[in-house]
């Protein structure tokens, strides 16, 4: 028995192992080319390491387009939609979790059906509502129809299902309302979890490029991912620089996975019932 779990974690590490690499070579090679000079990115053979090593590449994207707009607005949008998104999924998770009304059973499965539609499936109904509604190449136009997610109403739901009832009971004997139990009861017990899904809200809500730049037609308004493409245009195509602007668009998202790297490992193995 000892030999099979040795033998499995072995097989276990080496495979993550393997898995790391290939992740990260594509990364390594990024920086590699955008720490070298635009005409050493198409010499052959390949090399690794670049040399002489420079930062001209980053210089170049940081002194044409509009980097820091676009950083600007990528942030305002992802917190918008991260926030807004959380709140909403916790208060319907809430509702369909812990109220008992007519017809909630079907409401929430109404609101699981959104797992059947891609999103590319939305884009005209989307376009002419917010069209509609002036919100054109807005910022409000880039959050709104983002804000609704049935996978993060039914993991807030499915952890509210495994709340022991003694909970709320005890707070509504207290004279609390269901605001009060939801944030001050359910809201701590489930941060971790609240933490999982906010990071992965946030990267998915960063990284759009196709409703940002459906929705958004001036330079000025455009996201990180948008905004990289108008600068392959316009400049043609320049290696190093595009791996500059891809690497400097990813430190964002890199950066808050890092910082809540525990809280999200924590909320996911609180979400299948492990505990880490």
């Amino acid at each position: 028995m000892n030999t099979r779990v040795t033998f499995a974690a072995v097989l276990a590490t080496l495979s993550t192992l393997a898995l790391a690499v290939v992740w990260v070579l594509p990364l390594l090679w990024a920086a590699s080319t955008a720490l070298r000079p635009e005409e050493q990115t198409v010499i052959t053979p390949l090399q690794w390491l670049p040399h002489p090593v420079v930062f001209g590449a980053f210089a170049h994207v940081l002194s044409v387009g509009n980097l820091p707009m676009w950083f600007v607005n990528s942030a305002v949008t992802a917190i918008a939609v991260t926030l807004i998104t959380i709140v909403i999924s916790l208060t319907a998770a809430y509702a369909f979790s812990q109220l008992r009304f007519v017809g909630g059973n079907t409401l929430f499965w109404l609101a699981m059906v959104g797992f059947m539609f891609p999103f590319e499936a939305l884009l005209i109904p989307l376009f002419r509502e917010m069209h509609s509604f002036g919100l054109t190449n807005t910022l409000a136009g880039i959050v709104l129809p983002q804000v609704v997610s049935p996978v993060a109403i039914f993991v807030f739901k499915q952890f509210f299902d495994q709340i022991p009832k003694d909970f709320k009971e005890a707070a509504v004997l207290d004279g609390a309302s269901e605001w009060s139990v939801l944030f001050r009861v359910f809201l701590p017990l489930s941060k971790n979890i609240v933490y999982a899904v906010a990071i992965v809200v946030f990267i998915g809500a960063w990284n759009n490029f196709l409703w940002p730049f459906i929705i958004v037609t001036t330079p000025n308004m455009m996201t990180v991912p948008v905004g990289l493409t108008q600068v392959q245009d316009a400049y043609g195509v320049r290696y190093a620089s595009d791996m500059a602007a891809a690497l400097l668009g990813g430190i964002p998202v890199a950066m808050a996975y890092l910082i809540f790297q525990r809280r999200v490992t924590q909320g996911f193995l609180a979400a299948t019932g492990l505990k880490g």
